[in-house]
């Protein structure tokens, strides 16, 4: 019994830390359920999709992905690129993930951005567990993300309006996910080398090929910067 009261503490202090996520995932997931069911797949594509893979702007990419030819390799490397910013969240989190026990392994598969600024940012009280804390962080987004996902699946058979230009969600995904990195820098040193990288690789690559010589070119000055990036205040997690 003191147990259970301890997670239904735990629980309680996490879900308040998940109602602005909650708003701002279910909205994209239904947009991405329903965006997958007019793009001809099934609700169980994104309800599996969104189960296991749980990256919003990857599960975004991977309808492209589904709907051209077989390139397995173009494929690992652009998930790999998309997702490689959870390196730098697992580091973060390291020490307060090493006694976790049989958490820690959902803790790591379900660390999102979302749920990484939480669990790394949030005052927990004393009296709260913060293996539980984290793990309903997580488990509440997660939740979030995967209902989304799953109604938006299952709502597209009945939508009857123009969806055309419904695929523009993912591109305001990163709009908006590189504001939010513009405003939060003190330097825009990660910001420029981005938007040069994508700029350049677009001219020399073309629309149809510049996303992955694009992101490399970002992982190497990023890389090479990492120092005079550091000591201007600017992130390198993001």
């Amino acid at each position: 019994m003191k147990n259970n009261h301890k997670i239904k503490r735990a629980f309680l202090a996490a879900f308040p830390y998940t109602l602005p996520i909650f708003a701002g995932f279910w909205f994209l997931s239904l947009a991405y359920g329903i965006y997958m069911n007019v793009s001809g797949f099934s609700f169980l594509y994104p309800m599996i999709m969104s189960a296991v893979i749980f990256g919003g702007s990857l599960e975004f990419v991977a309808v492209s992905m589904l709907l051209s030819a077989f390139a397995p390799l173009q494929t690992l490397i652009m998930t790999l690129m998309i997702q490689a910013r959870h390196l730098f969240y697992g580091i973060s989190m390291l020490d307060r993930f090493k006694d976790m026990g049989w958490k820690k392994y959902y803790l790591i598969f379900g660390m999102c951005d979302e749920t990484f600024s939480i669990n790394y940012t949030a005052h927990i009280p004393e009296d709260i567990d913060p293996g539980w804390f984290y793990f309903f962080v997580t488990l509440l987004n997660h939740l979030y993300w995967f209902s989304g996902s799953t109604i938006g699946g299952l709502l597209g058979n009945y939508i009857h309006f123009n969806t055309k230009g419904l695929d523009f969600v993912m591109t305001s995904v990163f709009v908006v996910i590189f504001l939010e990195q513009w405003l939060k820098e003190k330097q825009h040193i990660n910001a420029w080398i981005g938007f040069i990288a994508s700029f350049g690789c677009l001219i020399i690559f073309g629309p149809d090929n510049f996303m992955v010589p694009t992101m490399i070119c970002i992982l190497v000055f990023l890389t090479i910067f990492r120092k005079p990036i550091q000591e201007k205040g600017d992130t390198l997690s993001s």
